[in-house]
């Protein structure tokens, strides 16, 4: 099961996102960005990093680059692929999901260990984890926070779309939690067809116990377990 592994000029949790992945069983392969044709794969995933050094805003260079045709043509040819962090800022600006991903509301670098809870355990990477399961698992971001008005929010709601909430280690839906101040603390969120899913956190950096949690490591086991 080969895995395409998204790299830009600028990535820098690549090769953690290949042990992940190998540790699940599956078979990384990194494809730069000037590659369009990706049918050989059976999924994908965009790391995270700082792709273009985060210029005009994160995501936004990387999203116009090659290797976004092939993306695109997975999602829509329903392959799994996720996108953390940057990676799910890449997914947003290309339109992968709905929402946008902007500053967080401290206007820092945020570092550290969150919970969030499964909101949708129906996508390709939470099949393994309970509905209402919460998570530990780290963020590292400065361009975090999920906005969305109320119309797209009331969509996504309606189809099934938030696939995480920052919530306490009690699962409890706080603003102390909400770590960037995202609309009703989604931390991640998903297509229509829910088989493209974009966070923040890192499952990647949560995949050994050794790390301090492998709540993360079912992530790409489900996504290896769709193929």
């Amino acid at each position: 099961m080969k895995i395409a592994v998204a790299k830009f000029l600028g990535t820098n949790c690549d090769l953690d996102v290949c042990h992940a992945i190998k540790l699940a069983g599956g078979n990384p392969e990194l494809v730069f960005f000037t590659q369009r044709d990706l049918d050989n794969y059976c999924g994908a995933v965009i790391p995270g990093g700082f792709s273009y050094g985060d210029y005009l805003r994160a995501g936004a260079i990387s999203a116009r680059t090659p290797i976004i045709e092939g993306l695109k043509k997975m999602v829509e040819d329903g392959k799994p692929v996720l996108g953390i962090c940057n990676g799910a800022q890449i997914g947003l600006e290309a339109g992968f999901s709905k929402g946008t991903l902007t500053n967080n509301i401290n206007a820092r670098f945020i570092c550290k260990w969150v919970y969030i809870r499964v909101e949708n355990n129906k996508t390709p990477f939470t099949k393994y984890y309970k509905k209402g399961e919460v998570i530990r698992i780290p963020i590292a971001h400065a361009e975090g926070r999920f906005y969305a008005d109320d119309e797209t929010l009331d969509y996504m709601y309606k189809n099934n779309m938030i696939v995480f909430k920052y919530c306490d280690e009690n699962g409890e839906i706080t603003e102390e939690a909400n770590p960037n101040g995202s609309v009703d603390n989604i931390a991640g969120v998903c297509n229509e067809n829910q088989n493209c899913v974009l966070l923040m956190p890192h499952p990647e950096r949560a995949s050994e116990k050794i790390l301090g949690s492998d709540d993360g490591l079912r992530m790409f086991k489900g996504m290896l377990g769709t193929l």
